[in-house]
């Protein structure tokens, strides 16, 4: 049976990429910093240890014995308050989760990273590739950036896949997210929600295709060494995803723009070239983003 031990398993994206391989066959292993009161039926095993302990990590490691690791365990918000939390667990536990793997007898077969578009910053046009140089806009992106320089190091010993998504949602993600946060007040049928930035617009996928495209990666030695987008193709505007969750939920609401929302480091734009992935593994299972908040409106 496939082993695969996957970091921040009890995370939005955790237990959905659980699901997901558990259905293939894959005997699914979890890495938390912290216990949980319960986590999804389909994780066989829960180890928990902190990205900062080496030698708990090496422990986890060997008794695992992984054929993949995907790393999914990160500080993902990008207004998150702790920036030496943000800072240690997405730079400093990555690197010494790579070399806890570094130092295995049965290294794993691949090591999915799960970095961010956030890397490509702010202020570009057109459509963003793998090939355009980082230009993080806040700090999440720069922990995102030194993420993918670690892997870079450790790339000619590891068999490492990078992936860089874009947003996604779904059911389940946490209302501190953008979209639902919106859909929760729709849910509520409040009468007004208070945003930050509304001249923004974010290439918008649903947490099913991304974790069936990072199930694939896996599935594909010729991925090994390289770096995807994983993304729509398409930016749909703030007041587009405002105007269908009014229009699917039946419930008019309104807008008020609250300065403490507001972020100067704010990127405006974001649209990603999936270009690459589909060269490697075809056609992503795009959702239409009418569907998703259709989905997470009627959960």
């Amino acid at each position: 049976m496939t082993r695969t031990l996957i970091t921040g398993v009890a995370g939005f994206t955790g237990q959905y990429l659980a699901r997901r391989l558990a259905q293939q066959g894959h005997r699914i292993s979890g890495l938390l910093r912290e216990p949980v009161t319960q986590h999804s039926a389909d994780v066989a095993d829960v180890h928990i240890c902190d990205l900062a302990n080496l030698e708990g990590l090496r422990h986890v490691l060997n008794e695992v014995q992984p054929d993949h690791v995907v790393h999914l365990a990160a500080i993902a918000f990008v207004a998150h308050g702790d920036l030496a939390d943000m800072y240690q667990t997405n730079i400093i536990g990555l690197r010494n989760l790579l070399t806890a793997i570094e130092r295995m007898e049965r290294r794993p077969r691949t090591i999915l990273v799960a970095s961010s578009a956030n890397i490509y910053g702010n202020g570009r046009a057109g459509m963003l590739d793998e090939t355009m140089p980082p230009d993080p806009a806040n700090d999440y992106g720069i922990t995102k950036v030194a993420g993918e320089l670690i892997c870079g190091l450790a790339s000619s010993r590891l068999p490492i896949i990078v992936t860089r998504p874009f947003n996604y949602t779904g059911v389940g993600q946490s209302d501190s997210f953008l979209v639902p946060k919106i859909v929760a007040h729709a849910h509520r049928r409040a009468p007004a929600i208070e945003l930050g930035n509304l001249d923004v617009a974010r290439d918008f996928s649903d947490v099913r295709m991304v974790v069936d495209a990072y199930a694939r990666l896996l599935d594909t030695p010729e991925a090994i060494g390289g770096t995807f987008n994983i993304c729509s193709g398409i930016a749909k505007s703030l007041q587009d995803i405002l105007d269908s969750v009014r229009r699917i939920s039946g419930h008019d609401f309104g807008v008020r723009v609250n300065p403490a929302f507001v972020r100067t480091d704010e990127v405006k734009t974001l649209c990603g070239n999936a270009a690459r992935i589909e060269s490697m593994i075809g056609p992503l299972a795009r959702v239409p983003l009418e569907e998703t908040l259709r989905w997470m409106l009627t959960a």
